[in-house]
């Protein structure tokens, strides 16, 4: 998952999806998506407005259930198992929008979710402070991500550029294996996007992240980290390839982020 794209580690994937569609009457938003993510791999999906890239990720993510096909994961199929239990076997997620408990501060913001992988939900807000495991893990997440100085802080007093981070930490606390990133940083100025960038890459390999699968509409984000891209167009994969051969293949670059700049809008 850095950004040098060293090769994944093994061949067999640690997910999968295999001819997955999704319909809502007879429109298709999904078409027989297939497509793998090995260890050590950092997986960028990209698509115009429409595509089907944030579809796929609900799929994935358990939010969704395809209308058919099969999602893996860790060699079982996990279609259908939902968010909460998927969390659980190691695939954890971010969305689009920062999605944080505004009035908590960034210290319990983290021990919720460490509460939550812990199972520990009974009168969690209560207990937050005086729970000694929460609070260590709390803060070992907080440190990996950049945030130990803003741990007593109230969440909704954080940057933008911080609300993403605890969004993402967020996701880190609950010790996934792959984490999916939708547009982990949309809303963000472009001077923070690599710094929140770097930081990620280097929270997950502390912390034992095994794969790294994000939508992104920023093709310098895309670029400068991914070892493979996932196009989609209308719902179908239109190609799995290298950033090398992507970026040098004018025809996808029309087809997928446009002629006249790198960076599409967000869907």
């Amino acid at each position: 998952m850095q950004p040098d794209r060293a090769p994944a580690l093994e061949t067999t994937p640690l997910f999968e999806t295999i001819r997955v569609s999704k319909a809502y009457g007879v429109y298709l938003a999904l078409r027989d998506v297939s497509f793998q993510v090995s260890d050590g791999e950092f997986v960028s999906i990209v698509g115009p407005n429409g595509a089907g890239k944030t579809t796929l990720v609900n799929v994935v993510t358990g939010l969704l259930t395809p209308t058919r096909g099969e999602v893996r994961f860790l060699g079982g199929d996990i279609a259908g198992v939902g968010p909460v239990e998927l969390a659980r076997r190691g695939m954890s997620r971010t969305f689009q929008l920062v999605n944080i408990f505004p009035a908590l501060t960034v210290r319990e913001t983290l021990a919720v979710a460490v509460a939550s992988r812990l199972r520990r939900v009974a009168n969690p807000f209560r207990s937050l402070r005086r729970d000694d495991v929460l609070q260590a893990e709390a803060e070992r997440v907080a440190e990996v991500l950049g945030l130990r100085a803003r741990l007593d802080i109230v969440a909704s007093t954080l940057s933008q550029g911080e609300k993403k981070l605890l969004d993402i930490a967020s996701a880190f606390a609950l010790n996934p294996t792959v984490i999916l990133l939708d547009e982990p940083t949309s809303g963000v100025s472009t001077g923070d996007k690599h710094a929140i960038m770097e930081v990620l890459v280097t929270a997950a390999k502390a912390v034992g992240v095994r794969a790294i699968v994000q939508v992104e509409h920023d093709m310098d984000l895309v670029e400068r980290y991914s070892h493979r891209i996932v196009a989609l167009q209308e719902g179908s994969v239109l190609a799995d390839m290298a950033p090398e051969a992507f970026f040098a293949d004018p025809a996808m670059i029309s087809a997928v982020v446009g002629t006249r700049r790198k960076t599409m809008r967000t869907p």
